[in-house]
């Protein structure tokens, strides 16, 4: 396993580069770039197409900069100089423990107010350049890709939240235990909380710019399914823990490899299973027995659902409706891995069940009656 990018490229290179960077924050980071990819492929086509319309907006230019601006931007430029000057110079704890470095009150208060100066400079000075004796109000038009920028950044935040909510839900014991932790980790993330809480705040700055729900869901479906395919490479590769059942089952098939049937995921991120003879460091763990790889098993599948979804986008004509079978397809190929992935289950009724299986089971029950509807008020929505 690769639980940083620096153990990565020593095992394709031979190379020991020291980076703070972990694997599964670089396909994180992937996962936002490939749904920004597809989310501005498709509003740009239905922009050309007429289904959306971009939108006038009134500007005023020439201003200065205002006081909000240059406090702002120098209160931000203060944040990134107080820790990047102290990480750089703790560079080895921030090699080790990026996570301690950023999260923790400590840091370098020269480079923050030389930052907050140089930001706050920068603002005044951009604003400089184009004021104005007289400023005046302009009208500028927004495409609908436009605001692909300010929706990933907001899906980002809220997602996160979002995904640390229902993961310290789902592992409410360890939550009560260390409350603190729980809420500062950078892992234990879970998909549906990212998924719900960013696509609200992604619905909710496209109807503030006059793109209708139905629509912007269904620019959302395959993007985000492509998303999910990216993201899980990253869980795969850095040994998150999200991963199935033991696997002692003989293998169907002498060509497959036998990572891709049963794998123990040596040096993985979550630190789980057995000490390693002989390794020193912090990743030193392996399972004791092998385990079914569940991450590369959604990857390959929500890939083929993301090239299914590509491939009928344009043959769907009903706002609804293709968002409705991203539902669907997300939630029976959810549904099926969680029987064999590890996972806190819950009890009702005598009935034990994960969260990922309420879920999905609700996602695709939601799925099929937008489809219903979307076919029964196809003449109510020909204009829509």
């Amino acid at each position: 396993m690769f639980p940083t990018v620096s153990h990565f490229l020593s095992y394709l290179f031979g190379i020991d580069v020291p980076l703070p960077f972990n694997t599964f924050g670089v396909f994180v980071a992937l996962a936002f770039v490939a749904g920004y990819w597809a989310f501005t492929k498709e509003l740009k086509r239905k922009e050309a197409l007429g289904i959306l319309h971009p939108k006038k907006r009134s500007m005023v230019i020439g201003e200065p900069a205002s006081t909000i601006e240059l406090i702002s931007n120098a209160f931000f430029g203060f944040l990134i100089g107080y820790k990047l000057i102290y990480a750089l110079l703790n560079y080895k704890l921030f090699v080790n423990d990026a996570q301690t470095v950023l999260l923790s009150t400590k840091g370098n208060l020269l480079g923050g107010i030389a930052l907050s100066a140089l930001f706050a400079y920068w603002a005044y000075k951009e604003k400089d350049k184009v004021k104005l004796a007289k400023p005046k109000t302009i009208e500028v038009t927004v495409h609908p890709h436009e605001l692909m920028s300010h929706m990933v950044v907001w899906a980002a935040i809220w997602g996160f939240l979002g995904a640390k909510i229902f993961d310290n839900l789902e592992h409410w014991d360890s939550f009560i235990k260390d409350p603190i932790g729980g809420l500062l980790s950078f892992s234990g993330l879970t998909f549906y909380g990212g998924l719900i809480c960013g696509g609200a705040a992604v619905i909710y700055i496209a109807r503030k710019n006059g793109i209708k729900p139905l629509h912007m869901l269904d620019v959302g479906g395959p993007g985000m399914m492509l998303a999910y395919s990216v993201g899980r490479i990253g869980c795969h590769l850095s040994g998150d823990g999200d991963w199935g059942i033991p696997n002692l089952n003989p293998k169907p098939f002498t060509w497959l490899p036998d990572w891709l049937w049963a794998y123990t995921y040596p040096n993985n991120v979550a630190t789980e299973g057995d000490h390693i003879a002989g390794c020193i460091g912090k990743y030193c763990n392996e399972l004791p027995q092998p385990v079914y790889p569940t991450a590369i098993y959604e990857v390959i599948m929500a890939f083929i659902l993301f090239l299914i979804l590509w491939k009928i986008r344009t043959r769907i004509k009903l706002p609804g409706m293709m968002f409705g079978i991203y539902l669907m397809l997300n939630g029976v190929e959810r549904f099926f891995i969680e029987l064999i992935r590890v996972n806190s289950k819950y009890t009702v009724a005598g009935i034990p069940f994960t969260q990922a299986e309420l879920i999905s089971s609700l996602l695709f029950i939601a799925g099929l009656l937008l489809v219903i509807y979307s076919i029964k008020n196809k003449e109510k929505h020909a204009n829509y």
